[in-house]
């Protein structure tokens, strides 16, 4: 790790050495970084890809952990972090938005807002950087980023640029692409509609009222921890098993919403995991569905 360190000085990039995890994941959990880069434009990220390429280095790359569980000994690799050192939006016509991964969706959101655009509102509130938000289709309210997102530009294990769009960034439920090729987001573009701000507001304030209302907001989860299955809610299916409020360790099913796993105090990635198993085995057990983690979990 010596000499990326020496290579991230040379192309000025800014880094941190034994970099606690918890600080970059809104779950507030995972053991630390051997190195994290916090590249600010497309050639850094460029440059750091071929390197670690080339020196076998483990890359991985992250953008608000807003969907991350890391591990409690945390990641023997560099950990490239698009955050606010990478982030920016602008308009590319009167309907278009282009923004870089780093930026958070809710800031986009408000963009959309002050350029009287609509079709992003359902995004207003969720966790995430607009990177991650490509990476897993996210979506909420009954609306997702294959509504609005018609093209992502990348970098590819290779360091060059690149680019999906349409049908060929796969976009599904909670997945794309991007799960399987190995690529970098490093923008994403949205086709949104002229509207009326009064609207888009009401809108926007009505998604974020149920929010606060429904969701645990008021401590560190990953948000939804299962995927829907098939035919059923996995808050229901959890809530019904009786399992609200059931810990293991600092983790809990959220006694606010039962789809929630959350950080009710010192949680670490073994008590979520424990948790998440022993609701899973208990909804195999009683209901007879399987429960898939939404949650990425790494180390």
């Amino acid at each position: 790790m010596t000499e990326l360190i020496d290579f991230l000085k040379k192309i000025k990039c800014d880094y941190a050495v034994d970099e606690p995890m918890s600080k970059h994941t809104t779950f507030k959990i995972g053991g630390n970084a051997k190195v994290v880069a916090y590249p600010s434009s497309e050639e850094q990220i460029s440059q750091i890809v071929k390197f670690t390429k080339e020196n076998e280095i483990r890359l991985l790359t992250v953008g608000n952990g807003s969907n991350l569980l890391v591990a409690d000994e945390g990641i023997d690799a560099c950990v490239m972090i698009l955050d606010d050192h990478f982030a920016g939006i602008k308009l590319i016509d009167d309907e278009t938005i282009f923004a870089l991964s780093g930026t958070l969706l809710i800031k986009v959101c408000r963009f959309a807002y002050e350029n009287g655009l609509s079709g992003l509102e359902f995004a207003y509130g969720i966790p995430g950087s607009c990177g991650g938000g490509a990476f897993m289709n996210a979506g909420a309210y009954g609306g997702e980023m294959k509504d609005v997102m018609f093209r992502c530009s990348h970098i590819d294990q290779n360091g060059d640029r690149g680019f999906l769009e349409g049908d060929d960034m796969r976009l599904g439920y909670r997945h794309s692409a991007y799960y399987d090729n190995g690529c970098i987001i490093t923008g994403v573009y949205l086709k949104l509609k002229k509207a009326d701000k009064a609207e888009i507001k009401s809108k926007m304030d009505d998604f974020m009222s149920r929010r606060r209302e429904k969701q645990p907001l008021e401590y560190p989860s990953a948000g939804s921890t299962f995927k829907r299955p098939e035919g059923y809610f996995a808050g229901t299916l959890i809530e019904e098993c009786n399992l609200k409020g059931k810990r293991v360790g600092g983790a809990e099913v959220s006694e606010k919403h039962a789809g929630f796993v959350i950080n009710k105090g010192n949680a670490t990635c073994k008590d979520v995991l424990d948790l998440c198993e022993l609701v899973s085995n208990t909804i195999k057990k009683e209901k007879g569905v399987s429960l898939e983690m939404e949650i990425r979990v790494t180390k």
